[in-house]
């Protein structure tokens, strides 16, 4: 039928369509513009943080709608008649076509551990607005490019790892030096995950009791769908919440009973625990245990934040932080040392821009996806949805008074071991908070003292527990909503070491296939075995040693945690730059260029600080010299308690400068030879050829439109 002659009212039905989409978009504009004039031009009144929710959640709308679909569209252009290696590899173990939202599921349950709950807290020092604009716009054209971009190349390259890409893209120098780097810093992050873990555990029988009942439910949910069910993910999801439920009410059941010993576990034994968990997840199909249970913690993560959202909006809670606090400009904060840039961007990595996620992006997922323009919700989607959790976490520490948040993050050497040091420090800082409010907090709480309780995890549920009980049952209700809080942190983080530790097989496993071909053959048992063994094995070891030793093992690496997780973002930006270029799409290279162009000036000037400065508060090296000079004088500074321990951290600061000087040596070596390979790939005619993996038709249906079900798909 030509135009001409269709009904007048099927010509009026799409401009309708166009009219309310305009309309709608429009509408969404406008209030996030207004929530973020707000936010940036009150000062000297208080500010609700229903503001902050609003300005986020417009953000992210539109960045979702425009911004990840122009990249998806121009940038990436993702062919659903292409068969993904899901389909052209299954094995059952790793590859495996998945039902989109499990696998949605899985990939933000495996990006999302401590550092969106964590990170924001601690820069809550430097006020609200520098955490959320880093957050907000730092996920949008960052975090969730990086997140996609590496999710699709990876996916055309039969699933390969970050390292093994850099190696195969930008040659083997540049590809050696990202290799070495990238699993380097992957052991850090994973013994650092599961240090916060163990701690958030350790003698607590509720929480220990939930976590570990999400295994089994994971199991029968695996089961369940994939043998007994086939596809019914709805019925799976609806069983497996409530089993769930179930679970979080018996741990608090399990805490007042005869059972609470049986899971109230010491750290060391905790270690162990995690250790095995991560071997067998890392072993095991993906189908059985490791997507069902990230897809089933998700649940618990995304209704924890929402309801959390619920309650910032109906209780409209204050941000009592500072828009820009002091600490910003003089780099004098007693929660971390060092200005706002670049030490705010590194301080919150998860939620705005974290390499880790591109180690997630490049090995389980791309393994399991279906279909290549599900990479758009998977990738870019999942990343926004944990940077709304970074900003409900900066909210939580926003909304605290200022005297009882430094109260808690203040060093113990600066704050004392009792209410009345405490008090005192804090007025030191210029905030106020009494000896008795101090008491009557940890109290509400029912723990024995906040003071010190640093590290961000205790002050997230302090705040989560604020807002959680003006909405349901008081102040009677503080202590149930803080434990409850300090489980679901737990279980927030759980996820990220055991997908973690898959990744770090595959990892492993690319590397060393280099050097011996079946190793690398990802259907090979005892290579699966023997790479998931070593690959525990280191990060086990520094988690262990942390655990019994607050000085030793990965407390000592802690320090490289933020920079290393951004050298990190820099290696995948690089990847993807690079890749862009060879191909033929230098006019779009900026998209992931700008990103890198940031992350590099960032990550170089706070390593450069890090090793030069001689502050002994921000530089190793400056550190070392200061404790080295007091161990001369016969001299214990804290954290130290003894001249044994002296030595220690004068060791521990000698090996993290070492480090970090390694790694920035690294990460400059692959953009140079990066750089090398764009210029050639720029004076080239035609693309330069890739290692992606050539084209096999699909032979699962394409689905009518992006995002439906898949016809015919395995289940």
């Amino acid at each position: 039928m030509s135009t001409s002659a269709m009904p007048e009212s099927g010509r009026a039905a799409p401009q309708r369509s166009r009219t309310r989409s305009l309309l709608l978009w429009g509408a969404v504009s406008l209030l996030g513009a207004i929530a973020w004039g707000v936010l940036a031009l009150a000062r000297g009144e208080e500010i609700s943080a229903v503001w902050l929710v609003v300005a986020a959640l417009g953000s992210y709308a539109i960045a979702y709608r425009f911004y990840s679909r122009f990249i998806a569209r121009r940038v990436l252009q993702p062919d659903d008649r292409r068969a993904t290696p899901a389909e052209r590899l299954e094995d059952g173990v790793d590859f495996h076509p998945t039902d989109r939202r499990v696998l949605l599921g899985h990939h933000f349950a495996a990006i999302a551990g401590a550092g969106p709950l964590v990170g924001p807290v601690l820069a809550a020092q430097m006020g609200y607005l520098p955490g959320t604009l880093w957050i907000v716009a730092g996920v949008i054209f960052a975090g969730a490019v990086q997140d996609m971009v590496v999710l699709f190349l990876s996916m055309r390259r039969d699933g390969t790892s970050l390292g093994q890409m850099a190696r195969d893209e930008i040659g083997r120098v540049g590809g050696a030096a990202a290799l070495v780097a990238v699993f380097a810093i992957m052991i850090i992050l994973l013994g650092v995950l599961a240090l916060v873990v163990v701690n958030a555990l350790a003698h607590s029988p509720w929480g220990t009791f939930s976590v570990a009942m999400t295994i089994p439910i994971a199991l029968f949910m695996g089961f369940w769908l994939h043998r007994i069910r086939p596809g019914r993910v709805v019925e799976t999801s609806l069983i497996g919440v409530a089993l769930l439920l179930l679970a979080i009410v018996g741990g608090s059941w399990v805490q007042d009973s005869s059972l609470a010993s049986a899971f109230t576990l010491s750290p060391t034994t905790l270690v162990f625990c995690l250790i095995g968990y991560g071997f067998v997840a890392s072993v095991l199909p993906v189908w059985m245990l490791l997507a069902p249970r990230d897809y089933l913690s998700t649940f618990m993560k995304i209704g924890t934040i929402a309801l959390l959202a619920v309650g910032v909006v109906v209780a409209a809670p204050v941000l009592r932080a500072d828009a820009v606090s002091d600490f910003a400009s003089s780099g004098a904060g007693p929660v971390f040392a060092g200005a706002l840039f670049p030490f705010l961007f590194i301080t919150i990595a998860c939620g705005a821009l974290s390499g880790f996620h591109a180690l997630v992006s490049s090995g389980t997922t791309p393994k399991l996806i279906a279909k290549e323009s599900q990479v758009r919700m998977i990738g870019y989607g999942a990343m926004l949805m944990e940077s709304f959790v970074a900003i409900m976490a900066l909210i939580a520490a926003a909304a605290l008074e200022p005297g009882l948040y430094y109260a808690m993050n203040a060093p113990a050497g600066l704050l004392g071991a009792t209410a009345e040091s405490a008090s005192h420090a804090v007025a030191g800082l210029g905030f106020t908070i009494t000896p008795d409010q101090l008491t009557q907090a940890a109290k509400s709480v029912e723990e024995q003292t906040l003071i010190a309780r640093s590290g961000g995890a205790p002050t997230l549920a302090v705040g989560m527990s604020e807002i959680f009980s003006g909405l349901f049952g008081g102040n009677a209700m503080k202590a149930f909503w803080y434990h409850f809080a300090i489980m679901f942190e737990a279980l927030f983080i759980l996820t990220t070491v055991d997908a973690g530790t898959r990744v770090g097989r595959f990892m492993l496993q690319d590397m060393l296939g280099n050097v011996w071909k079946p190793v690398g053959r990802v259907n090979w048992k005892p290579g699966i075995w023997l790479c998931s063994g070593l690959v525990v094995a280191a990060w086990g070891y520094f988690l262990y040693s942390g655990a019994t030793d607050p000085l030793g093992g990965i407390n000592q690496l802690f320090p490289l945690f933020g920079i290393a997780n951004q050298l990190l973002a820099a290696i995948a930006l690089t990847v993807c730059t690079t890749v862009l270029v060879k191909s033929g799409r230098l006019r779009w290279a900026w998209v992931t260029g700008v990103p890198l162009a940031w992350v590099v000036a960032i990550t170089f000037t706070a390593g450069w600080q890090k090793i030069f400065s001689d502050d002994p508060k921000i530089g190793f090296f400056a550190q070392r010299a200061r404790y080295s000079d007091a161990l001369d004088a016969g001299q214990v500074l804290p954290p130290a308690k003894s001249l044994d321990d002296m030595h220690t951290v004068v060791t521990n600061s000698t090996v993290d400068g070492v480090l970090i000087a390694l790694f920035l040596l690294l990460v400059a070596v692959v953009i140079v030879n990066a750089a090398v390979v764009c210029v050639r790939a720029v004076r080239t005619p035609g693309a330069l050829p890739t290692s992606e993996a050539p084209y096999v038709e699909s032979r699962i249906d394409v689905p009518a439109r992006e995002g439906a079900p898949l016809a015919g798909a395995p289940s």
